[in-house]
């Protein structure tokens, strides 16, 4: 017999009287069972573990990185209008609905589908690919970072001076401004420790010569991959302990930075170039296109781990409060890290006597890994900032991996219990050592090439068109009205109107717009002074569907492999095959609707 994963199938149902808090008071609203747990599923020891997990989940090296570049690219404190709104109408409703969902279903990103609209299941495979994809790659920054935090143990950081075995002629000190003279060709101490010292990647010619393996980064991930193992084998039990380090140590580190920042000469400069907005930016495009983007990778709808996390929560968790919470705080998390990442900015622009904006051209890693590494260099006390800030990348990244890899485990072991479900350590270990090995080509010396290939083609497009389809299915298959039914026996009360119209249209459009306008952008692929050749493009959309390809396919077996007519075979393809209604009337105990 199939395992019965959902709450439903394992929990009692009561009558509680009238008036209900899980009854509707429309007295046209389907009866709504009060549901009382009592399964066997493993649980969030205490509320804070849950949370703890989702916030360091969402807030990642993408909050540090990716959204103050992205804020100051496209008008400053401008850019909060349309990332606020994006937020509101498309981020935070589908952040809502994936948490609602694994906590009402309490199964994985695969086997859920058979509680909502079964024909959608390849989305749970492609879900997982694509987090495989995502280890593949996420794992070699944080060995990176790692990297970093073992060179940082020294009275002089290594990237401080042009005195080092790897500095070349073209090493120039940028604050040593009265003895050098800067050219196009000059090259940072810290630029040159991160390609020709981290990366080596001179050594490579591109992608049709990466190089051999960098047995140091490989030593490194590897270490990464045991903290990560020994902290999700036993499932939330461990992983929840371990968030309360992972993910509360970032805050404090920021925390720090942010007042040291705020000492630094020239930090206002950082902090108006930030914030300084440029309205007539939003009459571009592009900034609302950033600004949805941004907020859907910051918050994660669509990767299947609020659908693993929130599957552990008591059924009748508010995870409406939840939502609105971590969302709160992810958005804060970025806001803030713009502060401790532009004073400083501006603290260089003073030393060299440049404009902020010349300072703060690097985007991605490179404003990790040289622009900041290269302002803490000069900072008294270097190597504690040094030190701090490399604890903070790792500790960011770590959890991102937890989450990332539990919508793994928690997907295939729900789905495939009968042979999984008391092997849980062995798998995550198999789990493991194929993220590792599938992490190899990243550690070449030209791994930074392939790291910046999979980030955009194996995650990108490919998981917002999973998402939209995963709102599509849900609002519009499984129905808003039964969805909203679930969401009132899990609180007592049915969500409002604008959360229904927001998932029924408003975050499918959200989602379909940054589909369209990044299929209608074409790639344009460099790294440092490398282009990316046409094939390897052509390399980068393959990967990115052989990922959502599971969904058109699974679509396809579903209606061949179901007996019928092609009328038969749609009904019960769309039609969930356990829901509260079809368990079995006699074993429910629903009221009356007043």
């Amino acid at each position: 017999m199939p395992r019965q994963d959902s709450a439903v199938m394992a929990g009692s149902l009561t009558h509680q009287g009238s008036p209900n808090p899980g009854y509707s008071s429309n007295n046209n609203a389907v009866p709504v069972p009060v549901i009382t747990q009592t399964d066997s599923r493993d649980k969030w020891s205490k509320k804070m573990d849950f949370l703890l997990s989702v916030i360091g989940f969402a807030v990642d090296l993408g909050n540090v990185w990716r959204f103050p570049y992205v804020c100051y690219q496209n008008g400053g404190g401008a850019f909060l209008i349309p990332y606020i709104l994006m937020a509101i109408f498309g981020g935070v409703p589908l952040f809502y609905m994936e948490l609602a969902l694994g906590q009402f279903h309490r199964t994985g990103a695969i086997s859920i589908w058979k509680h909502i609209c079964p024909i959608f299941k390849g989305i749970g495979y492609a879900i997982c690919i694509i987090a495989l994809y995502v280890s593949f790659y996420y794992n070699t920054i944080i060995a990176w970072a790692l990297f970093y935090f073992y060179s940082s143990f020294s009275s002089v950081l290594p990237w401080t001076n042009c005195d080092n075995v790897w500095n070349t002629v073209d090493c120039t000190n940028y604050f040593d401004m009265d003895n050098v003279t800067w050219t196009n060709s000059s090259r940072s101490p810290a630029e040159e420790f991160y390609t020709r010292n981290v990366l080596e990647i001179h050594k490579s010619s591109g992608l049709k010569n990466v190089g051999g393996v960098r047995w140091q980064l490989m030593l490194c991930l590897f270490l990464i991959f045991t903290i990560v193992y020994f902290s999700l084998w036993k499932g939330v039990k461990t992983s929840g302990k371990v968030v309360w380090v992972t993910a509360t140590l970032p805050y404090i580190v920021l925390f720090i930075l942010l007042i040291r920042g705020a000492t630094l000469p020239g930090a206002w400069r950082g902090v108006v170039f930030y914030l300084k907005p440029q309205w007539d930016k939003l009459l571009e495009t592009s900034v609302w296109v950033d600004a949805a983007a941004q907020i859907f990778f910051s918050l994660g709808p669509g990767f299947g781990v609020l659908l693993a996390l929130s599957s552990y929560n008591p059924f009748t968790n508010n995870c409406y409060r939840d939502a609105i919470v971590t969302s709160l705080v992810n958005c804060l998390t970025s806001f803030v890290s713009g502060f401790v990442i532009f004073m400083v900015l501006g603290y260089m622009a003073e030393k060299r006597q440049v404009k902020v904006e010349d300072v703060a051209r690097d985007k991605g890693p490179s404003l990790l890994f040289i622009t900041y590494p290269e302002a803490i260099a000069n900072l008294p006390a270097s190597t504690f900032f040094a030190i701090i800030f490399f604890v903070m990348m790792i500790t960011l990244g770590l959890d991102s991996t937890f989450g990332g890899l539990e919508a793994i485990i928690t997907a295939v072991l729900d789905e495939y219990p009968d042979y999984l479900s008391h092997r849980r350590e062995l798998f995550v270990l198999g789990l493991v050592v194929v993220c590792f090995l599938g992490s190899l080509s990243t550690l070449t010396n030209g791994g930074a090439y392939v790291v910046k290939l999979l980030e955009e083609f194996g995650v990108g497009c490919s998981i917002i068109a999973v998402g939209f389809l995963e709102a599509i299915a849900v609002s519009w298959f499984y129905g808003i009205t039964r969805f909203s039914n679930d969401v009132q026996a899990m609180l007592g009360k049915s969500p409002g109107l604008f959360w229904k119209v927001c998932w029924v249209a408003i975050s499918p459009a959200f989602l379909a717009y940054i589909i369209v306008s990044s299929l209608l952008k074409p790639p344009n692929l460099t790294l440092f002074d490398y282009k990316y050749p046409d094939w390897s493009i052509t390399v980068g959309y393959i990967i990115g569907f052989s990922s959502f390809m599971w969904i058109p396919i699974y679509m396809v077996y579903k209606l061949v492999w179901t007996p019928g007519s092609l009328k038969q075979r749609l009904a019960v393809c769309l039609r969930p095959e356990r829901t509260i209604p079809d368990i079995h009337p006699d074993n429910l105990n629903m009221a009356a609707v007043p």
